[in-house]
Protein backbone atom coordinates (compact mmCIF):
# COMPACT_ATOMS: atom_id res chain seq x y z
CA UNK A 1 0.00 0.00 0.00
CA UNK A 2 1.39 3.83 -0.54
CA UNK A 3 1.83 6.43 1.25
CA UNK A 4 -1.01 8.16 -0.15
CA UNK A 5 -3.25 4.97 0.37
CA UNK A 6 -2.22 4.78 4.00
CA UNK A 7 -2.69 8.47 4.86
CA UNK A 8 -6.67 8.80 2.78
CA UNK A 9 -8.77 6.99 4.80
CA UNK A 10 -7.33 9.30 8.22
CA UNK A 11 -7.46 12.79 6.33
CA UNK A 12 -10.95 11.51 4.79
CA UNK A 13 -12.91 10.71 7.91
CA UNK A 14 -11.56 12.57 10.63
CA UNK A 15 -10.42 16.53 12.22
CA UNK A 16 -6.73 16.94 12.81
CA UNK A 17 -5.58 15.80 16.72
CA UNK A 18 -2.69 17.74 16.27
CA UNK A 19 -1.76 21.23 15.37
CA UNK A 20 1.23 24.02 14.51
CA UNK A 21 1.22 26.74 13.38
CA UNK A 22 4.06 29.29 13.20
CA UNK A 23 6.38 27.75 15.27
CA UNK A 24 9.38 29.25 15.50
CA UNK A 25 12.15 29.13 18.01
CA UNK A 26 16.20 30.47 16.59
CA UNK A 27 19.36 30.30 18.26
CA UNK A 28 20.78 32.25 15.48
CA UNK A 29 19.97 33.29 12.35
CA UNK A 30 19.38 29.92 10.86
CA UNK A 31 19.91 27.77 13.98
CA UNK A 32 16.77 26.34 15.90
CA UNK A 33 13.46 26.44 13.41
CA UNK A 34 11.17 28.83 12.24
CA UNK A 35 7.72 29.42 10.84
CA UNK A 36 6.71 25.52 11.04
CA UNK A 37 2.73 24.86 10.47
CA UNK A 38 0.71 21.41 9.86
CA UNK A 39 -1.80 19.27 10.93
CA UNK A 40 -1.35 15.75 12.32
CA UNK A 41 -4.43 12.93 11.71
CA UNK A 42 -5.13 10.03 13.87
CA UNK A 43 -3.65 7.60 12.98
CA UNK A 44 -1.15 9.18 10.56
CA UNK A 45 2.83 9.41 10.69
CA UNK A 46 4.62 12.17 9.80
CA UNK A 47 8.33 12.44 9.26
CA UNK A 48 10.57 14.99 9.54
CA UNK A 49 14.09 14.76 7.89
CA UNK A 50 16.97 16.82 6.87
CA UNK A 51 20.90 16.67 7.75
CA UNK A 52 22.58 17.21 11.33
CA UNK A 53 21.62 20.84 12.62
CA UNK A 54 18.74 21.39 10.13
CA UNK A 55 16.38 22.04 13.22
CA UNK A 56 15.04 18.73 13.06
CA UNK A 57 15.41 18.09 17.11
CA UNK A 58 14.47 21.95 18.04
CA UNK A 59 10.90 20.96 16.09
CA UNK A 60 10.13 17.59 17.81
CA UNK A 61 10.84 19.34 21.35
CA UNK A 62 9.00 22.12 20.58
CA UNK A 63 6.27 19.74 19.47
CA UNK A 64 6.12 18.00 22.49
CA UNK A 65 6.15 20.65 25.19
CA UNK A 66 9.52 20.87 26.27
CA UNK A 67 10.74 23.84 25.34
CA UNK A 68 8.86 27.09 24.90
CA UNK A 69 8.61 28.96 21.34
CA UNK A 70 9.57 32.40 20.41
CA UNK A 71 6.60 32.51 18.55
CA UNK A 72 3.59 30.36 17.29
CA UNK A 73 1.20 28.06 19.01
CA UNK A 74 0.43 23.92 19.72
CA UNK A 75 -3.08 22.65 19.36
CA UNK A 76 -4.03 18.90 20.92
CA UNK A 77 -7.65 17.40 20.56
CA UNK A 78 -8.07 15.64 24.05
CA UNK A 79 -9.92 12.70 24.75
CA UNK A 80 -13.11 14.33 25.86
CA UNK A 81 -13.14 16.55 22.02
CA UNK A 82 -11.38 19.59 23.85
CA UNK A 83 -8.49 21.47 22.26
CA UNK A 84 -5.71 21.96 24.72
CA UNK A 85 -3.29 25.43 23.87
CA UNK A 86 -0.20 23.43 24.96
CA UNK A 87 1.77 26.42 25.78
CA UNK A 88 -0.87 28.33 28.04
CA UNK A 89 -1.20 24.49 29.80
CA UNK A 90 0.45 24.23 33.05
CA UNK A 91 4.20 22.21 33.68
CA UNK A 92 2.01 19.84 35.56
CA UNK A 93 -0.42 19.50 33.05
CA UNK A 94 1.97 18.92 30.19
CA UNK A 95 3.71 16.29 32.29
CA UNK A 96 0.59 14.32 32.68
CA UNK A 97 -0.06 14.45 28.88
CA UNK A 98 3.20 13.19 28.61
CA UNK A 99 2.56 9.84 30.38
CA UNK A 100 -0.68 9.59 29.49
CA UNK A 101 -2.12 10.50 26.09
CA UNK A 102 1.16 11.35 24.42
CA UNK A 103 4.34 9.04 24.37
CA UNK A 104 8.06 10.35 23.74
CA UNK A 105 10.35 7.41 22.54
CA UNK A 106 14.51 8.75 22.92
CA UNK A 107 16.95 7.95 20.46
CA UNK A 108 19.05 6.49 23.30
CA UNK A 109 16.74 4.21 25.40
CA UNK A 110 18.68 5.20 28.07
CA UNK A 111 17.29 8.99 28.59
CA UNK A 112 14.13 7.17 28.35
CA UNK A 113 14.40 3.90 30.81
CA UNK A 114 14.65 4.11 34.82
CA UNK A 115 17.56 1.96 34.45
CA UNK A 116 17.50 1.13 38.40
CA UNK A 117 14.05 -0.62 38.31
CA UNK A 118 13.00 -3.60 36.63
CA UNK A 119 11.55 -3.67 33.17
CA UNK A 120 7.91 -4.44 34.28
CA UNK A 121 8.40 -1.40 36.60
CA UNK A 122 9.47 0.59 33.72
CA UNK A 123 6.07 -0.14 31.85
CA UNK A 124 3.83 -0.48 34.69
CA UNK A 125 4.82 3.13 35.74
CA UNK A 126 2.74 4.57 32.70
CA UNK A 127 -0.07 2.67 33.58
CA UNK A 128 0.47 3.95 37.57
CA UNK A 129 0.15 7.68 36.07
CA UNK A 130 -3.33 6.64 34.56
CA UNK A 131 -4.67 5.32 38.41
CA UNK A 132 -4.04 1.55 37.72
CA UNK A 133 -2.74 0.63 41.32
CA UNK A 134 -3.61 -3.75 41.43
CA UNK A 135 -0.29 -5.36 41.40
CA UNK A 136 -1.21 -8.23 39.45
CA UNK A 137 -3.02 -5.82 36.91
CA UNK A 138 0.63 -4.10 36.72
CA UNK A 139 2.24 -7.35 35.88
CA UNK A 140 -0.05 -8.86 33.35
CA UNK A 141 0.79 -5.87 30.99
CA UNK A 142 3.54 -5.99 31.98
CA UNK A 143 4.27 -9.49 31.04
CA UNK A 144 1.53 -9.02 27.68
CA UNK A 145 4.16 -5.73 26.33
CA UNK A 146 7.08 -7.64 26.85
CA UNK A 147 5.77 -10.04 24.56
CA UNK A 148 4.45 -7.80 21.88
CA UNK A 149 7.76 -5.82 21.69
CA UNK A 150 9.16 -9.82 21.52
CA UNK A 151 11.35 -9.61 24.70
CA UNK A 152 10.88 -13.22 26.77
CA UNK A 153 8.13 -12.36 29.52
CA UNK A 154 10.50 -14.43 31.75
CA UNK A 155 12.91 -10.73 31.98
CA UNK A 156 10.55 -8.79 33.70
CA UNK A 157 12.06 -8.43 36.81
CA UNK A 158 15.06 -7.81 35.13
CA UNK A 159 16.99 -4.09 35.23
CA UNK A 160 17.21 -2.48 31.61
CA UNK A 161 20.92 -2.41 32.19
CA UNK A 162 21.33 -5.90 31.59
CA UNK A 163 19.36 -5.86 28.28
CA UNK A 164 21.06 -5.12 25.01
CA UNK A 165 20.79 -1.61 22.98
CA UNK A 166 18.30 -3.38 20.43
CA UNK A 167 15.85 -4.63 23.79
CA UNK A 168 16.32 -1.42 25.53
CA UNK A 169 14.84 0.54 22.90
CA UNK A 170 12.02 -2.10 22.49
CA UNK A 171 11.42 -1.93 26.40
CA UNK A 172 11.21 1.95 26.23
CA UNK A 173 8.52 1.03 23.38
CA UNK A 174 6.81 -0.99 25.58
CA UNK A 175 6.70 1.85 28.20
CA UNK A 176 5.49 4.44 25.80
CA UNK A 177 2.56 2.29 24.44
CA UNK A 178 1.42 0.26 27.48
CA UNK A 179 -1.00 3.04 28.50
CA UNK A 180 -2.75 3.45 24.69
CA UNK A 181 -1.41 7.02 23.44
CA UNK A 182 -2.76 9.07 20.66
CA UNK A 183 0.11 10.57 19.92
CA UNK A 184 4.05 9.31 20.10
CA UNK A 185 7.03 11.78 19.00
CA UNK A 186 10.25 9.66 18.06
CA UNK A 187 13.70 11.18 17.86
CA UNK A 188 15.62 8.55 15.82
CA UNK A 189 14.41 5.44 17.10
CA UNK A 190 16.68 3.35 15.03
CA UNK A 191 19.71 5.48 15.34
CA UNK A 192 22.89 3.51 17.32
CA UNK A 193 21.70 0.42 16.35
CA UNK A 194 23.18 -2.24 13.77
CA UNK A 195 21.25 -3.02 10.63
CA UNK A 196 19.80 -6.73 11.65
CA UNK A 197 18.93 -4.84 15.20
CA UNK A 198 17.31 -1.84 13.10
CA UNK A 199 15.37 -4.09 11.03
CA UNK A 200 13.78 -6.21 13.31
CA UNK A 201 12.94 -2.64 15.31
CA UNK A 202 10.96 -1.08 12.20
CA UNK A 203 8.99 -4.02 11.46
CA UNK A 204 7.94 -4.15 15.12
CA UNK A 205 6.90 -0.32 14.91
CA UNK A 206 5.35 -0.67 11.90
CA UNK A 207 3.00 -3.12 13.21
CA UNK A 208 2.09 -1.45 16.52
CA UNK A 209 1.57 1.70 14.88
CA UNK A 210 -0.83 0.48 12.20
CA UNK A 211 -2.33 -1.77 15.04
CA UNK A 212 -3.03 1.02 17.71
CA UNK A 213 -3.58 3.40 14.94
CA UNK A 214 -1.29 5.47 16.29
CA UNK A 215 -0.44 9.40 15.57
CA UNK A 216 3.45 9.57 15.08
CA UNK A 217 5.89 12.69 14.27
CA UNK A 218 9.42 10.65 13.74
CA UNK A 219 12.64 12.65 13.34
CA UNK A 220 15.29 10.12 11.40
CA UNK A 221 17.92 11.50 9.08
CA UNK A 222 17.54 8.42 7.49
CA UNK A 223 15.06 8.09 4.69
CA UNK A 224 14.99 4.05 4.28
CA UNK A 225 13.50 4.63 8.12
CA UNK A 226 11.42 7.42 6.79
CA UNK A 227 9.85 5.69 3.59
CA UNK A 228 9.27 2.27 5.77
CA UNK A 229 6.82 4.18 8.73
CA UNK A 230 6.22 8.26 7.57
CA UNK A 231 2.90 8.92 5.57
CA UNK A 232 4.35 12.35 4.63
CA UNK A 233 7.72 14.09 4.91
CA UNK A 234 8.77 17.56 5.87
CA UNK A 235 12.46 18.15 4.89
CA UNK A 236 14.43 20.80 6.38
CA UNK A 237 17.10 23.02 6.05
CA UNK A 238 18.58 25.78 8.08
CA UNK A 239 16.05 25.80 10.23
CA UNK A 240 13.19 26.33 7.85
CA UNK A 241 10.59 23.63 5.76
CA UNK A 242 11.59 23.61 2.40
CA UNK A 243 9.57 20.84 0.86
CA UNK A 244 6.59 18.75 2.50
CA UNK A 245 3.82 16.45 0.98
CA UNK A 246 3.19 12.51 0.72
CA UNK A 247 6.33 10.33 1.42
CA UNK A 248 6.44 8.55 -1.53
CA UNK A 249 6.10 12.11 -3.85
CA UNK A 250 8.83 13.38 -1.82
CA UNK A 251 11.40 10.56 -2.15
CA UNK A 252 10.45 9.44 -5.59
CA UNK A 253 9.97 12.81 -6.98
CA UNK A 254 11.62 16.03 -4.65
CA UNK A 255 10.96 19.32 -6.19
CA UNK A 256 13.43 21.51 -3.93
CA UNK A 257 16.73 21.50 -4.79
CA UNK A 258 17.64 20.56 -1.24
CA UNK A 259 15.51 17.53 -1.40
CA UNK A 260 16.98 16.25 -4.56
CA UNK A 261 20.62 16.17 -2.94
CA UNK A 262 18.79 14.97 0.39
CA UNK A 263 17.43 12.04 -1.74
CA UNK A 264 20.53 11.53 -3.64
CA UNK A 265 22.62 11.67 -0.67
CA UNK A 266 24.62 14.07 -2.24
CA UNK A 267 24.72 16.89 0.96
CA UNK A 268 26.10 20.27 0.66
CA UNK A 269 26.76 22.87 3.25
Amino acid sequence: MSAAERLQPAVAATEPLFSARDLTRLYGPDKGCQGVSFDLYPGEVLGIVGESGSGKSTLLSLLSGRCPPDRGAVSYRARDGQWLDLYSASEAERRTLLRTEWGFVEQNPRDGLRMAVSAGANIGERLMAQGVRHYGELRAAGLDWLSQVEIDPARIDDLPRTFSGGMQQRLQIARNLVSAPRLVFMDEPTGGLDVSVQARLLDLLRGLVRELDLAVVIVTHDLAVARLLADRLMVMRRSRVVEAGLTDQILDDPQHPYSQLLVSSVLQP
